[in-house]
């Protein structure tokens, strides 16, 4: 069995045990190890972090499926963990151009990703259900065509949109799950009640949560009560890192001070999750 192969078979059952798991998304190598050194599973990508960490705004089609991907294979590289990736609409319109990202995302090192039924464009957010169904099916087929189980989830992107209608949200799920999907998403759900309703429309299939906004959380203990398999927490830990950030320089800029430093992790625990283990050439 190849590495990501190996890695692809213990994704596969965090799916498939009871128990919930909290899949975090890192947003380069060093965010990655940190994750990988506190004894999380797994890990995803996140489409938010990256574009930030390039300079570039969110959800405006600015970041590249190269630039992807190669974030991606960083993530992959610097840990032994199974990596799932932000793979956005899948970089086209087209199921054909769905497909290929699937195939590129698995040369990547990536053993499971994500394709959303979004299209970057603010006139006509989300595609027509019977497109984002082509979509999807593409993506699966593509995905079983593997020489290893990538976990394809398929995300029914309404709510983050403005459209809270959770009835077609679910219906587009549905018919993701009827498609192959192997497991669901809807962010920008809110409540608990939301969430349950979309765990019991879709069963048996795993259902992806996504927690870290402000003002409102979900333990994972209420969420596997429920019955969510996974949560992930998008872009919230690249934020929460640039909002220290931010606070820091703010207090050198405005008030000439360096209080910061005294929350700020110490030199030598940082360097030494960097560090490579003694004998590895």
């Amino acid at each position: 069995m190849t590495a990501q192969a190996a890695r692809a078979a213990a994704f596969r059952a965090l799916h498939d045990r009871p128990r919930i798991f909290a899949i975090p998304n890192p947003w380069d190598a060093g965010s990655a190890k940190m994750l990988a050194a506190l004894g999380f599973e797994a890990l995803a990508t996140t489409s938010a972090g990256l574009a930030f960490s390039l300079g570039k705004a969110d959800g405006e089609g600015v970041v590249q499926r190269d630039e992807t991907l190669a974030n991606a294979r960083a993530i992959v590289d610097a840990t032994p963990l199974p990596v799932s990736g932000d793979l956005e609409n899948g970089f086209g319109d087209a199921p054909e151009t769905c497909a290929e990202t699937i195939r590129l995302a698995a040369q990547a090192g990536l053993v499971g990703g994500s394709i959303e039924d979004a299209t970057g464009r603010a006139d006509r957010p989300i595609y027509p259900r019977d497109q984002a169904l082509e979509r999807v099916r593409a993506a699966v087929a593509a995905a079983r065509a593997l020489p290893f189980p990538f976990v394809l989830v398929a995300r029914a992107e309404n709510f983050l949109h403005g459209i809270t209608d959770l009835d077609d949200t679910i219906r587009r799920l549905q018919a993701f799950a009827e498609a192959g999907a192997d497991a669901l998403f809807a962010p920008g759900l809110t409540t608990v009640e939301q969430i349950a309703t979309v765990v019991r429309a879709v069963a048996p299939k795993p259902v992806n949560a996504i927690m870290g906004r402000a003002g409102g959380s979900i333990s994972l203990a209420a969420l596997e009560d429920i019955g969510v398999r996974r949560v992930s927490v998008g872009s919230a830990l690249a934020r929460a890192a640039y909002g220290a950030f931010l606070r820091a320089a703010r207090e050198i800029h405005d008030a000439g001070t360096f209080e910061f430093a005294n929350e700020a992790i110490p030199f030598g625990e940082i360097n030494a999750m960097f560090q490579r283990p003694r004998g590895d050439d």
